[in-house]
């Protein structure tokens, strides 16, 4: 009967290595997948990240150029909805923040939006010392917050003009006219008088809302 126990014991070994070696490789497979996982949220993040940055870079651009054409209620649309030239720092700023988050621009790299909206499309690839490194993209949009009343056109000058004003009775001008009206923003809600003698904007952040798009 010893013989016999002994016999058990010594097949019982081999099963319990095999057990072991099982639960070791679930182990790593675990691992494996959690690092994987891991890295394309790190992509993603890195992605998102370069997209904010290149959108609030716009923004800011935006508000500057605005700011430059204060004067001219005329060409405040373009500034409005986005569709003025931000030049090449928006695409800068996306390049700076991806390499913060161990990651570089890739594929298409950092180009504006062409879906409608306006804002960037962000590709990165990470640059850690993972070993199988992910790819991923983001855009973010920029979005308009204020409304206003646009000035009325200027008339055609082939258009005959009015009679000039009549002199009153005691021999002087007319009254003048009032004076140039002051361009009211309503941004999120809240008017904002633009006098244009002494012109000022509200912030980019009130001008514009920038967020993610997936």
């Amino acid at each position: 009967m010893p013989g016999g126990r002994s016999g058990d014991s010594g097949q019982a070994f081999p099963a319990y290595i095999a057990v072991i070696a099982g639960l070791l490789f679930l182990a790593f497979a675990y691992f494996l997948v959690g690092q994987a996982a891991l890295t394309r949220n790190s992509a993603q993040t890195a992605a998102d990240a370069a997209a904010l940055a290149a959108a609030q870079d716009a923004r800011e651009q935006l508000r500057d150029g605005w700011i430059e054409v204060i004067l001219d209620p005329g060409q405040w649309s373009r500034f409005l909805q986005g569709e003025a030239d931000t030049g090449a720092s928006p695409c800068q700023q996306a390049e700076e923040f991806a390499a913060r988050n161990e990651a570089a621009l890739t594929g298409d790299k950092c180009v504006p939006l062409t879906t409608g909206e306006h804002g960037f499309k962000v590709t990165v690839s990470t640059t850690g010392r993972e070993p199988d490194h992910a790819t991923a993209s983001a855009e973010a949009v920029i979005e308009p917050r204020c409304t206003f009343d646009p000035p009325a056109p200027t008339p055609d000058p082939s258009e005959p003009t009015p009679d000039p004003t009549p002199t009153s009775p005691d021999g002087g001008e007319g009254e003048p006219d009032d004076e140039e009206p002051v361009v009211d923003l309503v941004c999120g809600g809240e008017q904002w008088a633009i006098d244009l003698e002494s012109p000022t904007l509200p912030s980019a952040s009130d001008l514009f809302r920038v967020r993610l798009s997936n």
